[in-house]
């Protein structure tokens, strides 16, 4: 007899699916499940934390933790969580229950991890919102902000305008945690339609996120490739690259470098939080979740080398004006100090000439 369609990838697991896996809820296609799982791991780790920790922790040389760690750590706990959501069919708190009642703890754990970072990310979100929209000025407003000398308590900033602009006029810090200060019009404003977005994304669960997700997870890269663009076609883009991925190869011997490695591994691929073993309950139980946890995983890691030489070609050519800047406040300090020498020299020699 031949084999029924629906089970000839291979033996039905013992127990057979779960009941609750004929009502699941479902994505509307495989790709809207990828898309979802990249733009859930690729974030601000990707693009700032990564390019830090790479320059801190020897350049192209953190490249051979960060790979180890990926293969030894990030791709297996990936593709754990994938097949423990995908064969049980349940979100986290339940899945962990079903392989051990006390292990309920670990779902409840990461339950409250996720709900600390929906509580934040808004804030991110509304931040970077808020500067979009005061993005389309003319001056830039943290460009001819003025500081305010009389704010004592941020003195540091005072040499540098876009750090006033955020803490006196955006976020409008007060002097004390007594003081409370009021609202900022504009970013209540745009805190609340974080929010509206967010509920938009979420509120018909895998159906509406998914078809969110050909947005949320192909925008960002549409930006990088545009600032990729822009940034290596700078004057001192190749020397900030340069810097990047030269190697320290002393840095290996330091256990710390290979802590950063890991940490970056578990914070960039979203391993532990719960979220994956969610998204991919929503999966049919037959999918094949090896590839996916290897596609995920290689595209986010390969974001982060990605955001780095975006980032860093961006520095190469900031670096190169500093230097010109002050090559130039050079030269003006010397030819004032020229000026004045040809002054007194004039003078002594018109007063030997009169005397």
């Amino acid at each position: 007899m031949g084999k029924d369609p629906e089970t000839a990838g291979g033996p039905e697991p013992a127990g057979g699916p779960p009941k609750e896996a004929e009502n699941r809820l479902r994505w509307g296609s495989h790709l809207e499940f990828l898309l979802a799982a990249v733009g859930m791991a690729v974030g601000t780790g990707n693009v700032w934390r990564f390019p830090y920790l790479a320059q801190k922790n020897g350049g192209g040389a953190f490249l051979i933790p960060y790979c180890i760690m990926l293969a030894v750590e990030g791709i297996p706990l990936m593709f754990m969580e994938l097949s423990l959501g995908q064969r049980l069919q349940q979100g986290s708190i339940k899945t962990w229950s079903k392989i051990r009642p006390y292990l309920k703890g670990i779902g409840i754990a990461q339950v409250v991890v996720s709900f600390s970072m929906t509580v934040y990310y808004p804030i991110v979100m509304t931040w970077c919102m808020y500067y979009f929209y005061l993005s389309f000025s003319n001056p830039l407003p943290w460009v001819k902000e003025e500081c305010d000398a009389a704010r004592a308590d941020y003195s540091c900033c005072l040499n540098d305008s876009a750090k006033h602009f955020y803490y006196v006029s955006a976020l409008q810090v007060t002097s004390s945690i007594s003081d409370n200060g009021g609202f900022v019009n504009g970013v209540v404003i745009c805190w609340v339609i974080s929010w509206v977005m967010t509920y938009a994304c979420l509120f018909k669960g895998p159906e509406s996120l998914g078809k969110a997700a050909y947005f949320t997870a192909t925008f960002p890269y549409l930006v990088l490739f545009c600032l990729f663009c822009r940034g290596v076609s700078l004057e001192g883009a190749g020397r900030g690259i340069k810097v990047l991925f030269t190697p320290d190869f002393s840095v290996l011997y330091d256990p710390n470098v290979w802590m950063d490695a890991a940490g970056q591994i578990f914070y960039s691929l979203s391993v532990g939080f719960g979220a994956l073993i969610c998204f991919a309950s929503y999966n049919p139980i037959k999918n094949d979740c090896r590839k996916d946890a290897i596609f995920i995983s290689l595209v986010n890691c390969g974001t982060s080398v990605f955001s780095g030489i975006v980032v860093y070609s961006i520095l190469g050519f900031r670096e190169v004006n500093l230097r010109a800047e002050n090559v130039l406040k050079y030269a003006e300090n010397l030819l004032k100090h020229a000026e004045n020498v040809l002054k007194t020299l004039y003078f002594i020699r018109y007063s030997v000439l009169e005397g």
